[in-house]
């Protein structure tokens, strides 16, 4: 059980972050059901893939931050980076193929976004995600936000925000504002994959316990305060500190957690490209199958 028997239900489940995750599904069906076919019946209907890819979606983001994970995320360093990967490298595509294009064309057709567009330059989408993702990661930094409530809720809404960016150059779900061509995308994926080496590398490879968190007992204390109710100094009278939980060495776990992002990466960057390749090569073979108007005798 990983000493989850030892929390509460709602400090495991989060129910009214379950219903928050609950009502985004609903909208989901309904835009593209309803809302659809009362103002855009000449659009194609979403897809049984898009619709799994949504839902699927949805459930892992809400696990990630308001199920088990999040809170076993406090407690094992591993899991912590199994959120991380689930939040900001498998959630983002999952969503943006799974919404059908004209939802997105609608909700960023006001004049308000067009003023915001040179930020979605592929280069600062890319430099700015991995920047803040490895910055994160700095223990200094890493401890700071995750014993400071509102810096902790700003830093992830942010990370997800230019998760989102970043993934849009790659999994565009608008043909007509795709800014990169096909073989552009495919080096924008290995680029990504670069620039997140140096973060995992340094977990990966560090022979000492990097984050207080995960060691300092009164540290974890402290971060555990937003996951449980009442009084958090509580934990220590019954644990020692998350190394009661931990199934591992710190040194081992921290070094395991890192593994899982540059594993979980590479999966999803490895599956993004076969998506891009599998995209270019239909669009080839349709266009070599088109009659060729230029020819004729001389």
């Amino acid at each position: 059980m990983l000493g989850l028997q030892y929390f509460r239900f709602e400090e495991l489940w989060t129910p009214m972050f379950l219903f928050g995750m609950t009502a985004v599904v609903i909208l989901y069906f309904y835009l593209i059901g309803p809302w659809r076919e009362k103002h855009y019946p000449q659009e194609p209907a979403a897809t049984l893939l898009q619709k799994v890819m949504f839902v699927s979606a949805a459930i892992m983001f809400y696990l990630a931050h308001g199920g088990p994970l999040n809170l076993l995320g406090h407690l094992m360093f591993t899991f912590h980076m199994i959120n991380m990967s689930v939040s900001y490298l498998i959630v983002p595509p999952l969503v943006l193929l799974g919404v059908p294009g004209f939802v997105w064309r609608k909700l960023f057709s006001g004049s308000f976004w067009k003023k915001l567009s040179p930020m979605m330059n592929p280069i600062i989408t890319l430099v700015l995600f991995n920047m803040l993702f490895s910055i994160y990661h700095v223990p200094i930094v890493h401890d700071y936000v995750m014993t400071h409530f509102s810096v902790h809720r700003l830093y992830y809404s942010v990370l997800l925000i230019t998760s989102f960016m970043m993934w849009w150059q790659i999994a565009c779900p608008v043909p007509e504002w795709n800014r990169l061509t096909d073989l552009k995308r495919m080096a924008y994926v290995f680029a990504n994959g670069i620039l997140l080496t140096p973060a995992c590398a340094l977990i990966i490879f560090a022979t000492t316990p990097l984050y207080a968190i995960y060691n300092d007992p009164n540290v974890w204390v402290t971060a555990m305060g937003y996951c449980v109710t009442g009084d958090p100094s509580r934990l220590l009278d019954t644990f020692s500190g998350p190394q009661f939980f931990n199934l591992m060495d710190v040194v081992e776990d921290q070094q395991l957690g890192g593994i899982v992002m540059k594993l979980v990466q590479e999966f999803m960057y490895g599956f993004i490209l076969a998506y891009i390749f599998k995209q270019w090569f239909k669009r080839e073979q349709t266009e070599d199958d088109l009659p060729n108007t230029n020819t004729g005798t001389a």
